[in-house]
């Protein structure tokens, strides 16, 4: 499963459901489809509130902000 939300600072949020292993990622995506960050998460609703808190950021940050924030 992959859900992908790119907003104006052109980051994307990815879900990502582990094939191998049983857990789930969260990767942000820059404008060129390069993973800059990724996270593991346990579950399905760990990983999506984790992806909804990095969406508001992406929308209520600077990309500059947003970059310093997540150390990209």
């Amino acid at each position: 499963m992959n859900d992908t939300v790119t907003d104006e600072n052109r980051y994307a949020v990815e879900l990502r459901e582990e094939d191998e292993a049983p857990g789930w990622r969260v990767a942000i995506v820059d404008d060129a489809g390069v993973t800059v960050f990724e996270r593991a998460c346990h579950d399905h609703t760990e990983a999506r509130a984790y992806a909804s808190t990095v969406r508001q950021h992406i929308y209520w940050l600077s990309p500059e902000r947003f970059r310093e924030y997540y150390r990209l």
